[in-house]
Order: structure tokens, then C-alpha cells, then sequence
């Protein structure tokens, strides 16, 4: 069981979303919360698109989900949307899946026209899935973050703090009373 779930969903291997919860996982263990990672683009496609509930690949997904406290979702934003890869596995998530679960959602994304895409798009969807406390969303423009090969380089310094902010937020829901121990200087910024 983990404090916390990452959830990628970007259908690739080197996304600017991914790398983020590199980060976020590293930060939260860093705070001594254990987290476990999840890339919905590593589940069994043919479960995932036929929507087999009982495949073994989504069986696993959605234990994971059960399991964790907190719920950390990345997406790359696409026509104004989060990721099909995405809308597939929330749709084989059960009705309450995200009940008494602490959410922060983050998207990345080309540029500022998407910013309201976590409203509008996937937090719907987490308070169906039964989500009642979702941290404000963390929206990325990809000229704010550099990664190289699926590794962050560079945050930009406002994100960064942003970031910064919500992930204590999370500390503060999941370890009350926490000291403020870690910080994000060995990341490079953008200018």
C-alpha cells in the first residue's frame, strides 16, 4: 500500500507530464511518504480499449487505486482535453474509486489556450469517479519545462514554486504537522 499514486497518462514514453511526477515522487518520499507509480500507456492495450475490467493489467491499475491515499495525475493536454490513453482507464475505474482519496491534477500543454482544461475536462470527471477533495490544478506550458529524455532539466521558477506549494499541501493532508524539509533547488530554471 502507498501514500501516494502517481498517475501517468500520456500515451508516451518521454513526456513533459512524466517527468513532472518524477519529480513529485521524489519530493513526497522525500517527506517520507511512500509512493508507487502508475503509466497507463504500460497497461495491456487490449484490456484497456475493449474496456476488460477483469484483465490482469487493469486489475492491477485499479488495486493501485484502492490502495493509495493521494492521487497525483498528469495528463498532456490534447484538443482541449486530457489523453484518450487517460479517458480509457478512468472509464474502468469503479463509480467511487477516487472517494476519500486527496487529488492534485497537473497538465502540460502547448499553450495558455488550455489552461482551464483541468476544470473543464478532468475534474468533472474525477468528482464522478467520486473525488470530493481535489487540490487546485497545476497547468504547464511546455515552454515552462525542459526534460531530456523523460528526465526534468529545467522548471520554470514560477511553476516550480506553484508545484512547491500544492505538493506541501499534500504533505500537510497525508503527515499533518510536517517540518518543511526538502526544497527544489537542484533543479535548473528556465529564464
Amino acid at each position: 500500500m502507498s501514500d501516494i499514486l502517481t498517475i501517468a497518462g500520456s500515451p508516451s514514453n518521454n513526456s513533459r507530464s512524466s517527468a513532472v511526477l518524477e519529480l513529485v515522487r521524489n519530493v513526497l518520499e522525500g517527506h517520507g511518504l511512500s509512493t508507487d507509480a502508475l503509466n497507463v500507456r504500460d497497461l495491456d492495450a487490449t484490456e484497456l480499449f475493449t474496456a476488460n475490467f477483469n484483465g490482469e493489467s487493469v486489475r492491477a491499475a485499479v488495486a493501485k487505486v484502492h490502495q493509495a491515499r493521494a492521487i497525483v495525475i498528469a495528463t498532456p493536454i490534447y484538443k482541449a482535453a486530457y489523453s484518450g490513453v487517460l479517458k480509457a482507464f478512468l472509464d474502468l475505474l469503479p463509480q467511487d474509486a477516487l472517494a476519500d482519496k486527496l487529488i492534485f491534477p497537473i497538465a502540460t500543454g502547448g499553450s495558455p489556450a488550455h489552461l482551464l482544461a483541468i476544470d473543464y475536462a478532468l475534474k468533472p470527471v474525477l468528482n464522478a469517479l467520486g473525488a470530493h477533495h481535489i487540490l487546485h490544478g497545476l497547468y504547464i506550458q511546455d515552454a515552462q519545462i525542459q526534460h531530456t529524455n523523460g528526465e526534468l532539466t529545467a522548471l520554470d521558477v514560477a511553476i516550480e514554486k506553484r508545484l512547491h506549494t500544492s505538493l506541501m499541501k499534500v504533505v500537510g493532508q497525508l503527515m499533518p504537522a510536517q517540518p518543511e524539509r526538502i526544497s527544489f533547488n537542484s533543479i535548473a530554471h528556465v529564464r
